[in-house]
């Protein structure tokens, strides 16, 4: 058993990306100081090339682009931006996308001539006296020119387990009458996938976590459709302007696959951390919010039944990656563990560490695991192969961390 390669970084991480298996990786973090962020350049070794810090945290999300930048969204003097950095660590650039006082960019992605951005509201204590905004989606040029913009309502709300007034009660179980949101906020998982000429972008209700997935038309804009207000769940691109959104909470265990005409196509009795292999093959390791676990790996099949995988001991779960081969791998319950195309499970690692902030896994060359653990990078040499192609292979969908397919 390998013992892991430990990075120590500034605060919490928050994300990481990598432009080629071969590295760097690029480390999004809290600082020292928890009103900064820190990006850091880490070779394959587990050398710090670099570091780099900005003012404020707000979302500290940073994504990979096809050309070599990194893009990061931090607080400017003005409001949002988006800057772009270069493997050397400088800045190539900076986009100011126009945006209302009290809005906060609430996740992006890079688009080959541009970005795709899902806009929400600050928290209260952050906007000040600025008032509340509705969320909205909306596409920029590479010079920060909006393309259009897309206003979002949830509209009024019901979900079997919540009370009208957005209370949570584990216990109620009948269905009362729909409540209007009183603020809206992106979704915690998977927020703002492209696939195609399609966008996704998932809002909740920041009470009660009852939200939906609104389908775009990425061109112009135009809402194609969205889901039934759910219990917000892990969500992955499906295929070309398809996609797979999941639901856990309140009885809601699910997962549904979307077409792009907005339909549903497709539902499995599962909610999880799903890779898609390039046949169209899902899996992945279950998630649900109870112990002692009943999770378990599963795969979802065409026919819309489950295959049982290997039994899922503890609870906190890293995204899984997905090598060439069709075995997955993860962090669970301290394990670095495996699940291979026959369905058996291999342990690389073992600890009793029991810390639960978990970053997604990167697979990177020769085998090389990278992943976090709150504020510590872990790098584990295993004898997988190259991170599979496909749809969805890994969190974020790419090494990038930028949840974007062309339509190829």
């Amino acid at each position: 058993m390998t013992s892991p390669t430990r990075v120590a970084m500034p605060g919490q991480v928050r994300s990481l990306a990598a432009h080629h298996p071969a590295g760097p990786l690029y480390v999004t973090s809290y600082g020292t100081d928890v009103l900064e962020t820190v990006l850091s350049a880490v070779d394959l070794s587990g050398a710090v090339l670099w570091q780099r810090t900005f003012p404020g945290t707000g979302r500290p999300q940073s994504r990979g682009s096809q050309h070599g930048v990194l893009w990061l969204a931090r607080p400017g003097d003005g409001g949002p931006v988006l800057e772009g950095i270069g493997p050397d660590g400088e800045t190539t650039s900076v986009v100011a996308p126009a945006c209302d006082a009290g809005e906060e960019i609430g996740a992006f992605v890079v688009l080959d001539d541009g970005f795709c951005l899902a806009w929400a509201a600050a928290s209260p204590f952050q906007r000040g006296d600025a008032p509340y905004r509705e969320p909205r989606v909306a596409r920029y040029a590479r010079d920060g020119r909006c393309l259009w913009s897309a206003p979002i309502s949830l509209g009024a709300l019901s979900h079997t387990g919540v009370l009208e007034t957005g209370v949570h009660t584990d216990w109620e179980v009948q269905p009362k009458q729909p409540w209007t949101p009183e603020e809206v906020d992106v979704d915690d998982w998977e927020p703002l996938l492209v696939s195609g000429d399609r966008a996704a972008a998932s809002f909740v209700e920041r009470r009660g976590g009852i939200g939906a997935t609104f389908f775009l038309d990425l061109a112009g804009g135009g809402i194609v459709a969205s889901t039934k207000p759910l219990p917000a769940g892990r969500k992955a691109i499906a295929g070309p302007a398809e996609f797979l959104i999941g639901s856990q909470g309140y009885g809601e265990f699910s997962t549904a696959r979307y077409d792009r005409d907005g339909a549903q196509v497709a539902r499995w009795n599962s909610h999880g951390a799903m890779l898609v292999d390039a046949a169209g093959a899902v899996r992945g390791p279950e998630l649900e919010n109870r112990l002692p676990s009943r999770s378990r790996f599963r795969v979802l099949t065409d026919t819309g039944a489950l295959v049982d995988g290997p039994a899922l001991t503890g609870y906190y779960t890293s995204y899984p990656a997905l090598d060439s081969a069709g075995t997955a791998v993860f962090w669970r319950d301290g394990k670095l563990l495996a699940v291979d195309s026959s369905l058996t499970q291999h342990e690389y690692f073992a600890t009793d560490d029991s810390r639960n902030v978990i970053s997604r896994i990167l697979l990177l060359d020769a085998g090389l695991v990278a992943f976090a653990l709150d504020s510590e990078l872990l790098l584990i040499q295993t004898p997988l192969r190259p991170l599979a192609s496909g749809s969805w292979p890994c969190g974020d969908g790419n090494l990038h961390g930028n949840p974007v397919r062309s339509t190829g």
